[in-house]
């Protein structure tokens, strides 16, 4: 039995995963967090929902270490078998990490960890576990999906305005092509949610950007982008 609904829609894709055009701009994301993120090489980082171990990767290869969680054991083993020096990844459920006071940065991108609702929730347990996880002045990179944009841009959607979560029926391919339909559910925010987040656990709120996979930037939040993009550091 799975711990999480997750695990199956993993388990299936597999290193399909990496062919979704939402993970291709893994460099530009990493060439812009580099520098908003102060982080040079020695550093240690913490990538909560890591997949595969895209951003693990780019961010190693660049002489930073990382160590990546992840809840689904199929996406570590794929993360493990080319992983490059520095990079290091573990099984673990983001609702119930370990850690404390141990990474100069933690970062959750792609609704990683973060938004993928259970029915209950747990966002605010994610990033209690992820600033915990953090030096004093350690630094947040979080990712986190539109509540603006899924109310104006997606009117199939069946989102929840009570809740804040948008539960959508839609087809993936493992690495076969086999497809089969599957339910995804998402926690949406806005700004004013993240920053009330943060404040709960310790984290002061940098700069909020609205940004798209790919695109990271400054950006004013809006609400025609579907993703927002929070930077943070721990107090």
């Amino acid at each position: 039995m799975p711990d999480h609904w997750f695990e199956d829609v993993a388990e299936h894709l597999g290193a399909a995963y990496l062919r979704y055009s939402f993970t291709k701009g893994t460099r530009q994301e990493v060439e812009f967090l580099i520098p908003a993120l102060g982080l040079e090489p020695g550093m240690r980082v913490l990538d909560v929902g890591c997949g595969p171990g895209r951003h693990a990767y780019a961010l190693a290869e660049r002489g930073i270490a990382v160590h990546g969680i992840d809840i689904s054991r199929r996406f570590i083993e794929l993360a493990r078998q080319d992983a490059p020096e520095g990079a290091t990844f573990e099984r673990l459920d983001a609702r119930n990490l370990p850690f404390e006071s141990e990474f100069d940065v933690v970062i959750c991108l792609c609704q990683g960890a973060f938004g993928l609702m259970t029915a209950d929730g747990h966002d605010e347990t994610v990033i209690a576990a992820m600033a915990k996880a953090l030096r004093p002045a350690g630094r947040l990179a979080l990712s986190a999906f539109s509540s603006y944009f899924v109310a104006k841009h997606w009117a199939e959607a069946d989102f929840d305005a009570d809740t804040g979560v948008n539960h959508e029926r839609t087809e993936i391919r493992d690495e076969a092509g086999l497809a089969i339909e599957t339910s995804l559910w998402t926690g949406c925010y806005t700004p004013r949610e993240l920053r009330l987040l943060c404040a709960a656990h310790g984290l002061w709120v940098d700069s909020i950007s609205s940004v798209e996979p790919g695109a990271y930037g400054f950006e004013s939040p809006n609400v025609d982008t579907a993703e927002f993009l929070l930077l943070a550091t721990r107090a």
